[in-house]
């Protein structure tokens, strides 16, 4: 799913999916490591912090996750969390406005956050040696932020502009955020834009911004992930100095409610002038990690890939190299507290009717749930998935990012450290079983189509 606003997409999640299973896996071997050796523990006051350690370089990246996104906003609100997270740039009881960021510049180092539909995320990569300040700014902001009334409205219009250019002025955004409001409704949890409706925008209060913090940024409700040059004794010392004393309060549940009683496959067009080629988007409800059906969640990501990734893909051979389309993949990922989507999407050559590459897609799926997957096929996807995983070692972002954004989550840390040995357990049965499930008779789900006005 797009994460949006102050952040690019998470390229190191991109290349190391999550995925669900029914039942905690079984523990790991004791000689065996997983990707980055974490190591977790909780604050009295209930914060969860994890260490990734690794002394390859001497910088250290803090990132603090709340358990609280889009989805998470009120009704009528929507855009709570991601106006939270612009706000609390905007000063603390110790720490004046502005103050955060250039201090961190001027140490050498970066900072941002981010809001998804499930998580918000505060992160700075710094010289392992300025985490200590690192950690006395973040837990300021963490406990005592000003949110003042005087810099509320100058925040809404840079948001409202940041939708103007993001969403409006986008046709895929302005055809996305539609495609999901069409097919969940416009106040599900799972149909609003994360950013927020404009009117809705205009409508958050600072009253809101305050009742949202206080009920979800408790330290039950957090997540601390350092990843870098660090000890855990030295973290525990610095966490217990800086972090231990915001004090603990009631952390208010997700209220996740379920889809609407949805049937079979809705349709959804949206002609536009500003493109030129027909796209197509096809979104099919799929388990989460931690709902019913969880167990086909590490299946649902080799079915991905062997349907729709690269240039080997079912996907590839049937719709780009026969020339219907010039783009034409499938994703899911199941890293969310609730239910997902399995996604295809496609966009079709100038001169293709939108009709002939559906109609070749449905083919394609059609042929899959008929004759099945081989072994052969699904392990090179398991080959392909797992040899990416080493890839997600290289930078100082990619533990704190995969580790936080799964535990914030409700997942276990092993979802992330033990990913591949999960991924090579996937069999060609359980890979079919997952598609009867999402892409079968009963599928449910929305195709939407982008066209030329």
């Amino acid at each position: 799913m797009p994460k949006l606003t102050r952040r690019t997409a998470l390229s190191a999640a991109a290349l190391l999916p999550l995925a669900a299973q029914a039942q905690a896996p079984a523990a790991a071997p004791q000689a065996e490591r997983g990707l980055f050796g974490a190591k977790t523990w909780k604050l009295a006051n209930g914060l969860t912090v994890v260490l990734a350690e690794s002394h390859r370089a001497p910088v250290v990246a803090h990132y603090l996750f709340y358990g609280a996104g889009g989805a998470e906003d009120p009704v009528g609100k929507s855009g709570t969390a991601h106006f939270l997270e612009h706000m609390m740039f905007k000063g603390s009881r110790n720490v004046a406005p502005g103050a955060f960021s250039l201090t961190i510049a001027r140490e050498g180092g970066q900072d941002n956050a981010f809001t998804s539909r499930d998580v918000t995320a505060y992160y700075q990569h710094v010289e392992a040696s300025r985490l200590p300040l690192v950690m006395r700014l973040e837990a300021d902001r963490f406990a005592h932020p000003l949110l003042g009334a005087e810099t509320l409205e100058s925040e809404r219009q840079v948001i409202l502009e940041e939708r103007r250019q993001r969403t409006d002025a986008n046709p895929r955004g302005k055809f996305w955020e539609a495609l999901e409001a069409a097919f969940w409704g416009r106040q599900h949890w799972a149909g609003r834009p994360i950013i927020g409706w404009e009117d809705e925008i205009r409508a958050i209060t600072r009253e809101d911004l305050v009742e949202f913090h206080a009920r979800r940024y408790a330290p039950e409700n957090a997540t601390l992930v350092v990843a870098g040059a660090v000890t855990e004794a030295e973290l525990r010392k610095l966490a217990d100095e800086f972090y231990a004393p915001v004090a603990p309060r009631a952390r208010l549940p997700r209220n996740r409610a379920a889809a609407p009683a949805l049937q079979g496959m809705a349709r959804f067009e949206m002609p536009d002038a500003a493109v030129r080629e027909a796209s197509l988007t096809r979104r099919l409800k799929a388990p989460g990690l931690l709902g019913p059906d969880s167990q086909h969640g590490y299946p649902l990501e080799v079915l991905a890939h062997l349907l729709g990734t690269g240039p080997g893909s079912r996907l590839n051979r049937a719709l780009v190299q026969t020339g219907l389309a010039t783009m034409a993949g499938a994703g899911y990922s199941g890293d969310v507290p609730s239910f997902t989507n399995f996604t295809f999407a496609a966009t079709a050559r100038q001169g293709v009717a939108p009709a002939r590459l559906e109609a070749a897609l449905d083919a394609e799926v059609s042929k899959l749930l008929a004759d099945g997957v081989t072994e052969d096929e699904v392990k090179r996807s398991v080959r392909q998935l797992t040899a990416g995983a080493v890839l997600a070692l290289d930078g100082i972002g990619a533990a704190p990012r995969l580790l936080g954004d799964a535990l914030a989550c409700g997942l276990g840390l092993d979802t992330v450290e033990f990913w591949p040995r999960h991924i090579r357990g996937v069999t060609a049965p359980q890979v079919m079983a997952a598609a009867q499930a999402v892409l079968g008779r009963n599928a449910v789900g929305i195709t939407g189509w982008q066209v030329p006005a």
